[in-house]
């Protein structure tokens, strides 16, 4: 299934599944002293790298942007961590750190510091673009997703995680109701940007 048809909500592409790795992680304990924040945040770094990377590249235009926006998230989660309290899954915390970073992020915005290791981390989201003849699909579909408003490129990306609509509400701190609104018009917008003619087509 090509980008353009799970962009008109054909369903989801196995392409994009490939993409995507399990997370899951058990929640910690409400209070945490020093050594349990710095445990889990690395518990968090290896599930959720993934996931990090594929929000950077969805907003960065460049490998250099994209590791400065990984660094940003990265930051911006470890500052985050007293703050969880379980209330929330753990991808969820993630997903919305990581979101609510990328909406706000500038480019050239770099720290001083970085986290290491991360070189893998921010490859992480091409990791399985190099099998097969797909690097490119996933290549046009980011490109496509960067031209987005900002608020519609977290939604396609919630979505193409396969968040139901509940998960994507929590995360982006809106209705269901407009979960379903404003993603069925992104998605229209996505598939435009796609592929114009085969869009305007079907139209």
């Amino acid at each position: 299934m090509n980008p353009l048809a799970f962009a008109s909500g054909a369903g989801k592409s196995a392409l994009w599944t490939a993409h995507v790795g399990t997370t899951r992680l058990a929640l910690c304990g409400l209070e945490m002293n020093e050594e349990q924040q710095e445990n889990l945040f690395k518990q968090w770094l290896a599930q959720y790298d993934g996931l990090v990377g594929r929000v950077a590249r969805a907003y960065a235009g460049n490998e250099t942007d994209c590791e400065d926006l990984v660094q940003e998230v990265l930051l911006q989660l470890w500052r985050s961590l007293p703050r969880f309290e379980g209330r929330a899954s753990p991808s969820t915390w993630v997903y919305r750190v990581a979101l609510n970073t990328a909406l706000t992020w500038k480019r050239g915005q770099r720290q001083r510091w970085r986290f290491q290791p991360l070189g893998e981390m921010s490859d992480r989201a091409e990791a399985d673009d190099s099998a097969g003849d797909e690097p490119e699909r996933i290549n046009d579909l980011y490109l496509a997703l960067r031209q987005l408003p900002k608020a519609d490129a977290a939604l396609v990306v919630l979505y193409l995680d396969g968040l139901s609509y509940r998960e994507m509400a929590e995360v982006l701190g809106i209705s269901e109701t407009n979960v379903g609104v404003k993603l069925n018009r992104a998605r229209k917008a996505l598939a435009q940007l796609i592929n114009p003619r085969v869009y305007d087509s079907r139209t």
